[in-house]
């Protein structure tokens, strides 16, 4: 790829995505600001000569660099697009044509099963139960994070965590109701929240509990339960079993058979997720051709549902 490439901010997350660039061989700039309200005059005007900019700072900075640079560039933002119901309301009316939004984990290994969940013959949804942690809370430099404030991060570990498996229900299905997030500050770290729960109704009344916390040991437990069979997410396998049909000699039910058994390295799915998503976007932008509205749209539905 030729065209010039920016990236604001230099946090973790942006140290992943440069890792990637710089593996595919693209050069870039890199923009500091001294805080999220002060532009640098001399290097913001370096940061606007380039043709895709990577917004890769604090959530709640994401739309005033949106509404500065999205004319006449391709914007790659971090999740969530915006914080504040003012703001998506003005992200609406802007052209969605060249602005893409890292959800990446619809390039998880969780999300392609579900994709196939039809080839499986394990038919509608029924129930879903997503419970992810980890002790990042217990780090030292959270409290000083960005993560940790309730200025910058409203909604806490709900924003930056539970968001993504939302999108990734809002993805595969439709949501027809959200009920307020239960948020909980459980470390006392900081004046955000460490730790979220929600409950999802799809538009065929199926159930989902989203638990999302950087308050407990890492765990990631995944359960989604069709009417046919059950796809099931632990430590580093994904297990599909159906159909419901399975008796023993007595006519009691057994656990369904087990239909495919896929083995995930947690680090290596996710950053797999994260290079496809990278690389969707640099594809596009490449080629100069646009993001679809339905994507778009998709990204915003997935945003208005942690502002509501």
């Amino acid at each position: 790829i030729c065209m010039k490439v920016g990236i604001i901010g230099n946090g973790t997350h942006s140290k992943r995505i440069q890792k990637i660039l710089k593996k595919i061989g693209i050069n870039f700039f890199i923009y500091k600001p001294n805080n999220p309200s002060y532009y640098n005059k001399k290097d913001f005007e370096k940061l606007k000569k380039n043709e895709i900019i990577f917004i890769l700072s604090p959530n709640h900075t994401h739309f005033n660099y949106i509404k500065k640079l999205y004319k006449n560039r391709y914007i790659f933002c971090e999740k969530p697009p915006v914080i504040k119901k003012k703001e998506l309301i003005m992200l609406k009316k802007i052209p969605y044509g060249k602005i893409y939004f890292n959800y990446n984990f619809r390039f998880l290994e969780i999300s392609k099963v579900l994709g196939l969940s039809q080839k499986y013959n394990l038919k509608n949804l029924v129930y879903a139960n997503i419970l992810t942690g980890h002790g990042l809370s217990l780090k030292k430099e959270y409290k000083k994070s960005w993560r940790s404030s309730k200025i910058k991060c409203p909604k806490g570990v709900f924003e930056i965590v539970s968001i993504h498996w939302i999108d990734l229900i809002n993805y595969h299905y439709k949501i027809k109701k959200i009920e307020r997030p239960e948020l909980i500050n459980h470390s006392k770290i900081g004046t955000s929240f460490d730790t979220s729960h929600i409950k999802l109704t799809l538009n065929n009344n199926a159930i989902i509990n989203i638990f999302s916390s950087y308050r407990t040991p890492l765990i990631k437990k995944i359960l989604f339960v069709f009417e046919n069979g059950i796809i099931e997410h632990s430590e580093n396998y994904i297990e599909i079993r159906g159909p419901a049909i399975n008796l023993d000699k007595n006519r009691f039910f057994k656990k369904p058979k087990l239909i495919e058994k896929i083995f995930v390295s947690e680090l290596k799915d996710y950053e797999n997720s994260l290079l496809k998503s990278v690389n969707f976007f640099l594809k596009i932008s490449k080629n100069k051709k646009k993001f679809s509205k339905k994507l778009f749209n998709c990204s915003l539905g997935s945003n208005a549902h942690i502002l509501r």
